[in-house]
């Protein structure tokens, strides 16, 4: 007989745990199933030895006053996990040149870096933070997006304000829209550094990046907003929620894996094996999923309607990644080097590097975690035979080490520890399609009110994550988490609020 309960909820990373334990606290009885040993998913860490490496997401934005994780601990009753601003949120090197672009904390500051490094762009950076400021005060009212229902409108309408519906000029624009509106079109050395920054965090580059969300972007490592790192781990994160999620009452499974998706009635059933391979069915009136949309054909037992499938099978294959996993001595670090740090390298492309701090609990005492990632095609990683999928391997891990003895002037003599992860390990790792880490990328074609909607068109099924609005990383997920929540319990009635996020980036009347 298949256990019941109110909510079953997909995958147990940031989004997964953020929903259950906001569903939970609202007195529903939830299931958490996770096919890992562990929650987080690319938010989550590993340990070799006396090392703790974060495995994808190695920063973490939403901590400010009135960011996504503060208002959702202050909802839990709990602290936040104790983490410190970055500043220089970044240092980005282009290619061929002896400084970085350093993204200070201090806007001022970062003012005066931005005028130095790219003199006459005044007006772009002006005109994005005039998006960001409108577009931040919107989104601190909870609009619901895209809408699918007559309740989502309500949502969206009542957030709505002057502001915004000047910005909704700008909805089908991209940065590189935005440049050309500014007579930056021509200054190849700003789009080289939008590139960087914009692929980061969107997977596309200046062109493909939608503007709302671009200029959004481009301001996360300014107060009043930043980017943080978290002490200890990422798993920091992580191990709040679920401790959220444990005092509501709800329940984490983990090494359960989700394989066939049923609708019974009015609710789901939820078919898959758990540890040792043993079969399980779970009841559930209602079904969150955070996984990939695109596994939904694959894992429903009945067709999706055809324009939705169609939809789904448009989408374009999100990201994967190659990431390298060391450690040094510290002192064979550059002094002042920051903690993170973008590098234009061609050769296996572009890499983001993040190390660890003094103390921070990932290294010993003297010693530096460096971990340095680079988006790559993922699909064909898998289906070579073994000999040629390891010399690619080994290639890509040589192409990386120039990369960082260049920016670190780290050789090979110098790591205690070494190794890579393909698509093939994070395909294990999270289970994911592939090995896929992002989500559909911020194209002006899928951004906001084009974007997929958490409600989906099968009654009782609701998505969140890094495909759905806002986006990736560990805030955007949240805040798709709550989205989702607040439609679920405002079909049955109910109303989910957590405390008002004040937006100090608005001026006043700005909106």
């Amino acid at each position: 007989m298949a256990e019941r309960c109110d909510v079953a909820v997909l995958g147990g990373g940031i989004a997964g745990l953020t929903a259950a334990a906001l569903l939970a606290a609202e007195g529903l009885q939830v299931v958490l199933l996770e096919a890992h040993s562990q929650s987080g998913g690319c938010a989550g860490t590993f340990r070799r030895g006396p090392y703790t490496f974060d495995v994808g997401a190695t920063q973490v934005a939403g901590f400010e006053p009135g960011g996504i994780h503060r208002r959702l601990m202050d909802h839990f009753g709990l602290p936040l996990p104790e983490a410190t601003p970055l500043d220089p949120g970044c240092n980005v090197w282009l290619a061929g040149e002896e400084a970085p672009i350093a993204l200070w904390r201090d806007p001022q500051r970062w003012g005066e870096e931005r005028r130095r490094q790219f003199p006459g762009s005044e007006r772009f950076w002006a005109l994005c933070t005039q998006l960001h400021r409108s577009s931040w005060a919107f989104a601190g009212r909870d609009p619901v997006l895209p809408p699918r229902s007559p309740w989502d409108w309500g949502q969206l309408l009542g957030a709505l304000g002057p502001g915004v519906l000047a910005n909704g000029l700008f909805t089908t624009a991209s940065v590189a829209d935005l440049l050309a509106l500014c007579g930056c079109a021509r200054d190849g050395r700003l789009r080289r550094f939008l590139d960087l920054q914009l692929r980061l965090y969107s997977q596309e580059p200046a062109a493909g990046t939608a503007a709302l969300y671009g200029a959004t972007v481009l301001a996360m490592a300014q107060e009043p907003l930043g980017l943080w790192h978290l002490q200890g781990s990422m798993q920091r994160l992580s191990t709040a929620l679920e401790q959220a999620l444990q005092r509501a009452g709800g329940a984490l499974r983990l090494r359960h894996r989700a394989q066939r998706l049923q609708r019974q009635g009015d609710g789901w059933r939820v078919l898959g094996e758990g540890p040792a391979r043993r079969p399980f069915a779970l009841q559930a009136d209602q079904l969150v999923c955070t996984l990939p949309p695109q596994l939904l054909p694959e894992l429903l037992e009945e067709p999706l309607p055809p324009g939705y499938g169609q939809r789904l099978q448009s989408f374009p294959d999100p990201s994967g990644a190659l990431v390298l996993y060391g450690a040094v001595d510290r002192e064979r670090l550059p002094p002042a080097s920051g903690l993170h740090a973008q590098l234009e390298w061609s050769d296996p492309g572009s890499l983001f590097v993040s190390l660890s701090a003094e103390g921070d609990g990932r290294a010993p005492v003297g010693q530096a975690t460096v971990i340095a990632s680079v988006f790559t095609p993922a699909r064909p990683w898998f289906g070579l035979e073994e000999s040629a999928y390891q010399r690619r391997k080994q290639q890509a891990l040589e192409g990386i080490q120039a990369g960082l003895q260049q920016l670190l002037g780290l050789t090979l003599s110098d790591y205690r520890h070494l190794e890579l992860a393909t698509p093939r390990g994070f395909a294990g790792w999270t289970g994911r399609p592939y090995g896929f880490v992002g989500g559909l990328g911020q194209h002006p074609s899928r951004f906001g009110p084009f974007g997929l909607a958490s409600r989906t068109p099968l009654p009782g099924l609701w998505l969140c994550g890094d495909a759905i609005h806002p986006g990736e990383g560990t805030a955007g997920v949240s805040l798709s988490a709550f989205t989702a929540c607040r439609q679920l319990l405002a079909a049955q009635g109910a109303e989910l609020r957590l405390r008002p996020r004040e937006s100090p980036v608005a001026a006043p009347g700005s909106d």
